[in-house]
């Protein structure tokens, strides 16, 4: 099947989360037979109009906008020159997608005003929800969403959580389907180097933008309960720019309040490919957010053999086994949560089996193979459900 992905901020050759996503989807459908391409963003004069991967995808950077790097909250105003772009090169073209699959609401509606022209039906991913906004006279990130959820052939969502946060904004429960992200099994393992670390001291990881719903407030409070442990943050901006950051500098203070300063340890933001060395120096993760829809480091960490302490919100309960790969505590509770990584730290034969067990569940239940073939299965639903369509209006 001939699948354009349209993926118009993150970048398959990018680093990130969101590229990582976009390209081991891409790679395993490319795997399975599928002809993939990707669409994003040019935001480089000097890059070619198109790269081949040696998954054997191709990633074709079309021209809308600047051609810099600009904040994916600022990409909306350039969204009608993409979909031009993407109508006037599938039609003018030899080569047009069976299927496309927008990434993020701003791809969804380049995806859909271009498709529409053409007939291609179009499968949605949000990846994470805008929050609901107050009417003001203007179209807000939710009416986008909304009306694209409506608008699509199917949305393809990652979580329960994500299927109520779509359900509660008006889009129809029909039209959802539940896939789970994928993880990279061969780059995040439990073999290979780890960051360097005190030998006598546990380690608890924990990862995410430097804002308040990640729960790193939280985190630093429940150490209190843990006071033979170090806690490390991973993310935010890089870390020459960490003294100037507002949710840098807040953490620093509340860890000084809290007496854990000497015990904990902010890292800034760290390249992709580096991840997996922290995930291994670590004993175990803390996930303690409270609004996400997913929360990628769980499954990276549970991929590298390491157990997960998190909260049953926002994904972690249906990623997390509570009990079998590792914890789950009620959101926004410091006592529980340093309870819960008390009686972690404090227990190695537990570490160990729930490490093992997080091992196979990621390498089971969310391998890039087996969700590329789950989604695989939608792209033949919507486009059937297509062809019979045209069909039936062709005999009308």
């Amino acid at each position: 099947m001939r699948i354009a992905m349209i993926s118009e901020h993150a970048s398959p050759l990018g680093d990130g989360a969101q590229q990582g996503h976009v390209a081991g989807l891409s790679a395993a459908l490319a795997e399975l037979g599928h002809d993939v391409r990707v669409y994003t963003r040019r935001d480089d004069p000097a890059v070619a109009e198109v790269v081949s991967t040696p998954a054997g995808t191709r990633v074709v950077h079309v021209p809308a906008g600047p051609a810099h790097f600009l904040p994916p909250d600022l990409l909306l105003p350039h969204m009608g020159e993409f979909a031009k772009w993407l109508e006037q090169h599938w039609r003018a073209g030899d080569w047009m997608p069976e299927v496309a699959h927008a990434h993020f609401w701003t791809s969804g509606l380049a995806a859909v005003t271009a498709a529409r022209q053409i007939g291609i039906p179009v499968v949605q991913s949000f990846h994470e929800l805008g929050e609901i906004e107050a009417g003001n006279g203007k179209p807000s990130r939710t009416g986008y969403e909304r009306a694209l959820g409506r608008a699509v052939d199917r949305v393809v969502v990652q979580t329960q959580d994500e299927v109520q946060g779509l359900v509660r904004i008006g889009v129809p429960r029909a039209q959802l389907t539940v896939v789970p992200a994928g993880v990279d099994s061969v780059r995040f393992s439990p073999e290979g180097p780890a960051v360097e670390r005190d030998p006598e001291r546990p380690r608890i990881l924990s990862v995410g933008r430097l804002v308040e719903r990640k729960g790193f407030g939280d985190v630093l409070a429940a150490m209190r309960y843990v006071p033979n442990a170090e806690v490390v943050v991973v993310g935010g901006p890089p870390a020459d720019q960490l003294p100037a950051d507002p949710g840098a500098r807040k953490l620093r203070a509340l860890a000084e309040k809290l007496q854990v300063a000497d015990r904990f340890r902010l890292v800034g933001a760290v390249p992709a490919r580096d991840m997996p060395r922290w995930y291994r120096s670590a004993d175990m993760l803390v996930a303690a957010g409270w609004q996400d829809q997913f929360e990628p480091s769980a499954l990276e960490a549970m991929a590298c053999g390491v157990p997960v302490i998190g909260t049953a919100s926002g994904g972690l309960d249906e990623t997390v086994v509570d009990g079998l790969t590792g914890d789950l505590v009620p959101a926004r509770d410091p006592r529980a949560l340093g309870g819960a990584l008390r009686r972690l730290v404090n227990d190695k034969v537990r570490r160990f089996a729930y490490a093992t067990a997080a091992l196979d569940r990621a390498r089971q239940a969310y391998s890039w193979k087996r969700v590329a073939a789950q989604v695989g299965s939608v792209y033949s639903a919507v486009t059937g459900r297509k062809a019979t369509a045209n069909a039936e209006e062709a005999m009308a």
